[in-house]
């Protein structure tokens, strides 16, 4: 029979869709896993990332830093963690077993993007908008929230959604060091040769990467700062005035 013959009656079949290790539980598993990484990340990394290209200090670390996390295999780094005492292979909560050992190999390996783009984006803001938001009196804070942060931001979310992306493809090889998630169905499928079902869990994790690209894509679309709404024919005459007002500002901070 073809294999994705095999794929689909897989996926059609709802009894490998509920319970406990169904292709269900399995996804939201997974989708709970990479969430939870990418949020750790966040914290961990983007306020001290966002800190220092503030403060315009920093950056050889920054990036070292990220360089080497990019460096160290996140397989090999997760095969240590679950044949190590602490975390090893027990089961965590909702993440499953060796949930703890691959949400932190996950945690790490989501930081090198999101510090990276996050200091690079502040770094990049032109010089000459700082000195105009210095010249108009704003404090540190203030320049740091009202000009840097919103113009570094579309640089920012370009980081998290390749993050986010990396994470959830690199959270499905788990499986083949006793963790959670989908890329269970997958290793075992193609352990047991059941084909079919090894191809269907790659279907899955496949579509949800689309999902979630898509989804990373309009929310960097959303943050962009630079968006602008077409001006409605129907604007009075006096708001057009008091946009040419404010017009000189705008162009001083963007």
């Amino acid at each position: 029979m073809n294999v994705l013959a095999e794929a689909w009656r897989y996926l059609s079949a709802a009894d490998n869709w509920t319970g406990a290790g169904g292709m269900a539980d399995l996804l939201v598993q997974q989708l709970l896993l990479t969430v939870t990484a990418l949020l750790m990340s966040l914290v961990l990394g983007l306020p001290v990332a966002l800190w220092l290209g503030h403060l315009g200090r920093g950056g050889f670390l920054a990036i070292n830093v990220s360089n080497v996390g990019r460096a160290v295999p996140t397989f090999a780094l997760l095969a240590l963690l679950v044949v190590a005492e602490w975390p090893g292979t027990q089961s965590f909560g909702p993440y499953g077993r060796a949930g703890l050992a691959t949400l932190v190999a996950l945690t790490l390996f989501a930081l090198p993007p999101i510090i990276t783009n996050a200091y690079v984006a502040v770094r990049e803001v032109p010089e000459e908008v700082r000195e105009s938001a210095r010249g108009m009196g704003m404090t540190g804070r203030q320049q740091f929230l009202r000009v840097e942060l919103p113009l570094a931001m579309p640089l920012i979310m370009s980081g998290v959604r390749l993050a986010l992306v990396q994470v959830w493809a690199t959270a499905t090889i788990a499986a083949l060091v006793a963790g959670p998630g989908l890329g269970r169905v997958i290793t075992d499928g193609f352990f047991r040769s059941d084909y079919g079902k090894g191809i269907a869990g790659a279907l899955v994790v496949a579509a949800v990467a689309l999902v979630l690209e898509l989804l990373a894509a309009f929310l960097q679309r959303f943050a962009d700062p630079t968006r602008r709404v077409a001006p409605s024919p129907n604007r009075k005459a006096g708001m057009s005035s008091a946009t040419s007002t404010v017009g000189p500002e705008v162009d001083a901070v963007g």
